[in-house]
């Protein structure tokens, strides 16, 4: 595997990242706070995603299935008094 290539293709991204963002043209501090700012941001959108949308697939699953036909049966739910 080419390190040397890889190295230099993700100095590439970032630098197009910095050029999309202009935050080339921000201080040091500001810099510091943009990207913690953005990794608190991705860190949170991946752990909503982890803790919440298997169960809306799931949900959303149930549904689609109920509302094609494929109803489940609940004759042995056992009843709890």
């Amino acid at each position: 595997m080419d390190t040397k290539g890889m190295r230099s293709y993700l100095y590439w991204l970032f630098c197009q990242f910095e050029l999309i963002t202009c935050s080339y043209l921000m201080e040091p501090w500001e810099k510091v706070l943009f990207y913690t700012f953005n990794v608190a941001m991705l860190l949170t959108l991946l752990y909503t995603t982890y803790a919440f949308v298997p169960g809306h697939l799931g949900t959303a699953l149930q549904s689609f299935l109920q509302l094609f036909g494929s109803q489940q049966d609940n004759q042995h739910v056992p009843v709890v008094k």
